[in-house]
């Protein structure tokens, strides 16, 4: 994807998109259950219902993420897209739980399936469409680290999955003859959806408690940090936690109590400098302390 592009396809230009889209696939999908009175259909179309209602959502805590900080959000509003992903996960497990109530009637009572051809057209035509947007979402989602962003893209490629389940089953409906497999491909779509929900309501609550950074970020977090250590400068105490697209590093820079205040300061600005460098986003706070001064902490840790 060229810089370009990135960088006119914003979360707030995608997350639109995938209102309109996801109005676009209700139509498609509700058309196609109402054609073919397919229980996995009708579970697709369901789904498509949570992709708009996920989208509105997601789109408007982005836009409360991107505010600056202010008196009462000294740390600015990132946490917002947490949010985001848990109501999402939370509809797509209440999605998932009607699915099987809708389904669980249909497996003892199998109905005929009509106009086949047309319901699947629009079925497979609906994943198409959500599946391209998916894609790109996930691309400008790691390029901005917008976990609603990718939340969203999740749901959209469930929402693929989903499809293409019921297309299968539907297909082994035709080459059997036996309708009670309508109903059973619903709920096992809905049980893959269902996990999908927990997974997004999960990650949103490690977001909310101040989850630390990923291993390879707090690794290059470290390489940085290696490169200024040396016999008269060490660091310890290094915590990190992330909150929506910023991403905070805590630690102590001990240093000569014999070194002027500019000195020790012009130091940790270019440390500083380079941990938000090598760290797209983020925010370091150093504290200077002197050579043979230790801060003891409960959760102490190993000085590098």
């Amino acid at each position: 994807m060229s810089p370009a592009l990135s960088r006119a396809l914003t979360p707030n230009r995608l997350l639109m998109a995938s209102v309109a889209v996801a109005v676009i696939t209700i139509v498609m999908k509700t058309l196609a259950w109402y054609i073919t009175d397919s229980v996995g259909l009708l579970s697709d179309a369901m789904e498509s219902f949570v992709n708009l209602a996920s989208a509105i959502f997601a789109l408007v805590m982005v836009t409360i993420a991107q505010r600056p900080a202010d008196e009462d959000h000294p740390y600015g509003h990132h946490k917002a897209e947490y949010f985001s992903s848990g109501f999402e996960g939370i509809l797509i497990v209440g999605a998932a739980l009607g699915i099987i109530w809708a389904a669980g009637h249909r497996v003892f009572d199998p109905q005929p399936l009509v106009q086949l051809g047309w319901g699947l057209v629009l079925s497979v035509a609906s994943s198409a469409l959500n599946g391209l947007l998916a894609w790109v979402m996930f691309r400008v989602a790691r390029e901005h680290r917008s976990i609603a962003l990718e939340a969203d893209a999740r749901h959209l490629v469930t929402d693929v999955w989903t499809s293409a389940g019921v297309v299968v089953g539907i297909g082994a409906v035709i080459a059997t003859g036996w309708l009670w497999l309508d109903a059973l491909v619903a709920i096992g779509v809905a049980l893959n959806i269902l996990k999908e929900g927990f997974h997004l309501v999960r990650q949103s609550s490690q977001g909310l408690m101040d989850e630390a950074l990923e291993p390879a970020v707090l690794a290059e977090i470290n390489k940085t940090l290696a490169d200024f250590a040396h016999h008269t400068i060490r660091f310890d105490h290094v915590t990190t936690r992330k909150a929506g697209q910023r991403r905070f590093v805590d630690l102590h820079m001990h240093m000569p109590a014999g070194w002027s205040l500019g000195r020790a300061a012009a130091v940790r600005g270019s440390v500083e400098q380079a941990l938000m460098s090598a760290v797209p986003g983020l925010r370091a706070t150093i504290q200077l302390l002197p050579s043979d001064v230790e801060a003891h902490f409960d959760d102490a840790k190993d000085p590098l």
